[in-house]
């Protein structure tokens, strides 16, 4: 996400506190907040895929795996 997608939420934001937004303006900022999410989601998915759980018994798992895992238990 750009520094202008950024600005132009906080700027939405700060305009909804205060004097109201749009037709237009709802929808621009429910659309930019979905594309912002959707980044934020990825990048966290990405971070868990490098993360490792080291189990009672010693085994060393992807995160994702362990958990999975520890669901089925």
């Amino acid at each position: 996400m750009d520094k202008k997608m950024l600005s132009r939420i906080n700027e939405l934001a700060k305009k909804k506190k205060t004097v109201g937004l749009t037709d237009a303006e709802l929808k621009e900022q429910k659309q930019l907040y979905k594309i912002y999410l959707g980044e934020i989601r990825q990048q966290f998915s990405a971070t868990l895929d490098n993360v490792s759980v080291q189990e009672k018994d010693g085994t060393v798992l992807p995160f994702k795996q362990a958990y999975k895992h520890n669901e089925e238990k």
